[in-house]
C-alpha cells in the first residue's frame, strides 16, 4: 500500500443513502488507521472535503492516520466553493496540480 493514492469524492462511502455512506467511510477509515499497511496519500476533492472538517465524525480517524504518516491533501478549489478553507481540521491544501502528480506517481489509486 505503500504507493497508493486512496481518492475521497464525497462526503461518505458509496451512493444512496448519504447516511449509511458516512457511517461506512467513518468506519473504512477507522479501520485503515488501526491497519498495519497505510496508504501513501490520501486525496479529497469535491464533497470529500467535507471530511476532514469541523464537525466531520471522520476527523479522528484521519488524525490518527495523519500522525502515523499518510499525507492527507485537501483540494482548494474545494474547499472554497464548499466556504471550508477555514474549518479543516486535518491535512493540507493542494491544488488539482498537486493531485495530478500524486495520480502520476502513485502505482495504484483506489477511488472511494
Amino acid at each position: 500500500m505503500k504507493q497508493t493514492l486512496i481518492q475521497i469524492t464525497n462526503n461518505g462511502m458509496g451512493a444512496g443513502d448519504d447516511e449509511l455512506g458516512l457511517l461506512l467511510i467513518q468506519n473504512y477509515l477507522k479501520l485503515l488507521s488501526e491497519d498495519l499497511e497505510l496508504p501513501q496519500v490520501i486525496a479529497f476533492y469535491n464533497g470529500g472535503v467535507k471530511l476532514i472538517c469541523s464537525g466531520s465524525p471522520a476527523v479522528s480517524a484521519l488524525q490518527s492516520l495523519e500522525q502515523r504518516g499518510v499525507k492527507l491533501m485537501a483540494c482548494k478549489t474545494c474547499l472554497n466553493h464548499f466556504g471550508l478553507i477555514d474549518q479543516m481540521e486535518v491535512g493540507i491544501v493542494g491544488t488539482m496540480m498537486d493531485i495530478l502528480l500524486l495520480q502520476k506517481a502513485a502505482e495504484k489509486v483506489v477511488n472511494l
